[in-house]
């Protein structure tokens, strides 16, 4: 099968090397506008080949969009113009503007919504990462739209990589993925920018940083161009996880500033009831 993979990144590129290794792809095109990435995807073997959108969505079989969601948004109605019986997927992590934006268009049965759940704080071919979706969830969008013989080749391929599948409406994954997902890199953001307006002040800070620290910061990491564009479109579900989070940290402030240190107890006690769903 010819793979056209548009956006050679840490996801792309992933994605890439995962189609090849598990025999998926025979011929893999990439489509990338950002010429650097374009060229280290070649050394890197992530592509066979760098093409044109049009010529290669013209040569595929399957289209790969992982793209961030702004560019995916402005990018995919274009690419169902070009469609035939290819059938397209993308990997962003939100999906109702998406469909929204789609939702009229003659080819939309051959777009599947899909969002693999599994990322890293790098970016670019060389944050690829060989076997990344192996034992991770990918979540499929709105299947009753796409055409069955789409969904079936999707379903397929992903279960190849070893990933195991959940299907949600678009607007409840918006809402979830805002939970488990986008506060976790706004958390991190904002403690990052804590500790380094702190670290004027205090040089000592990270040579007494430990894993936890780096466990904790670690996303921080994460590319804006990709990051910026996902807090907008999914703004609204962001904005209420984050006033709960911002609620909860009040919350931790006013037992330390009331010493109420009964009730700081309790409120820790509850966090450690995510090892029912974390082990």
């Amino acid at each position: 099968m010819t793979v056209t993979i548009i956006g050679i990144g840490l996801i792309g590129g992933s994605m890439a090397l995962a189609l090849r290794q598990n025999g998926l792809a025979s011929r893999l095109i990439g489509v990338e506008h950002n010429e650097g990435h374009a060229a280290r995807a070649l050394e890197l073997r992530l592509v066979d080949e760098v093409q044109s959108l049009e010529a290669a969505v013209m040569a595929s079989e399957l289209v790969v969009l992982a793209v961030p969601v702004n560019v995916l948004m402005s990018l995919l109605p274009g690419v169902l113009d070009l469609v035939k019986e290819q059938v397209v997927l993308d990997v962003g992590s939100t999906k109702e503007g998406i469909l929204r934006a789609i939702a009229n268009h003659p080819a939309r049965g051959r777009f599947v919504a899909t969002h693999p759940m599994w990322g890293t704080e790098y970016s670019g071919p060389d944050a690829a990462v060989a076997g990344a979706f192996t034992g991770k969830a990918c979540v499929v969008c709105n299947s009753d739209e796409s055409d069955a013989d789409a969904v079936d080749l999707v379903e397929r391929i992903y279960r190849l990589l070893g990933m195991h599948l959940v299907y949600m409406d678009a607007h409840d994954h918006d809402v979830h993925v805002a939970y488990v997902s986008h506060i976790s890199h706004i958390t991190s953001f904002a403690l990052a920018n804590t500790v380094l307006e702190k670290e004027r002040e205090e040089d000592a800070i990270f040579e007494l940083a430990s894993g936890g620290f780096e466990s904790t910061v670690r996303l921080a990491k994460s590319n804006p161009a990709m990051w910026v564009p996902i807090f907008r479109e999914n703004r609204e579900n962001v904005l209420d996880v984050l006033n709960e989070h911002i609620t909860q940290l009040r919350k931790f402030k006013a037992c330390l500033e009331k010493e109420n240190y009964d009730y700081l107890r309790e409120l820790i006690e509850e966090a450690n009831k995510i090892r029912r769903i974390i082990k």
